[in-house]
């Protein structure tokens, strides 16, 4: 899989959603020449993987079918292969996970962390990345409260059962990236989140993985802050400088452009010491 690129930066992941009520930009990027035209300027700005979701998985976001999914998808996708562009698609649906391999995808999304078993044996010979992601749900977000404490056993434990099935299926552990989630995905509440930034170090050190993180414009930075979705990106960027900082191997984001001039600065200043 690898992990971070060359000079010890993480591997940015910019995020286009082909939605109608993704909570930070729906209705922006649904139609194909917009998402392919927002996917360039991404990668323009420095995007190591292009990331494709064509559905919402926040707590009010309508439930979308695969056939709409894949519709969705189709265009964007095939235009960013056929120009080469590391692609990735998130969904938790094996029939649109499959249509992804099938269309050349570079890697998987699942927040339920490949659940099905029975994709699992085309995902063993397709060869494509699995970013295998954790939620207290176990798939789209709802509102709870949790405490912090058991989320980290629970990351733990979760962890460990998705590895072993994999494993089990025949997926090289080489190919697979690991994602803790961040905001409603833990809960509705920010500590949580804060205490899974706190320790990435500790979870990449327990599972010998890559750890991708997602912090960008999510619940817990709002309730911080105080602050809605047009003035989050300067916590965002506090929270993925930190991330990267712990160790994570690639950060998930809406503003690739920022996060790279961020992280060129601070690699700089290091350099520099």
């Amino acid at each position: 899989m690898g992990g971070t690129c060359t000079g010890g930066r993480p591997l940015l992941v910019g995020i286009v959603n082909i939605t109608e009520d993704s909570y930070s930009d729906g209705g922006l990027y649904l139609a194909p020449e917009r998402a392919l035209a927002h996917a360039r300027r991404l990668r323009r700005d420095g995007a190591d993987v292009v990331e494709l979701g064509a559905a919402a998985s926040h707590p009010s976001a309508r439930r979308v079918a695969p056939e709409e999914e894949q519709a969705r998808l189709a265009p964007v996708l095939d235009a960013l292969v056929a120009e080469g562009v590391p692609t990735a698609v998130d969904s938790f649906h094996p029939g649109t996970q499959l249509f992804a391999v099938r269309h050349g995808v570079g890697f998987l999304n699942d927040i339920r962390g490949f659940a099905d078993p029975d994709v699992h044996p085309a995902l063993a010979e397709s060869g494509c990345g699995l970013i295998v992601m954790h939620s207290v749900q176990r798939g789209p977000a709802t509102e709870v409260v949790t405490d912090p404490a058991a989320i980290r056993a629970d990351i733990e434990r979760f962890f460990t059962e998705r590895l072993a099935a994999l494993g089990a299926a025949g997926i090289p552990r080489e190919r697979l990236v690991l994602d803790p989630g961040l905001g409603f995905f833990l809960g509705s509440n920010p500590e949580p989140s804060l205490a899974v930034l706190a320790s990435i170090h500790r979870l990449r050190a327990r599972f010998g993985l890559p750890i991708l993180v997602s912090p960008s414009r999510k619940s817990f930075l709002r309730t911080l802050t105080g602050h809605d979705i047009a003035h989050i990106g300067p916590a965002t960027l506090a929270a993925e400088l930190h991330a990267a900082s712990q160790g994570a191997d690639y950060i998930r984001t809406h503003d690739v452009a920022a996060l790279r001039d961020a992280l060129t600065v601070t690699t700089a200043i290091e350099n520099a010491g």
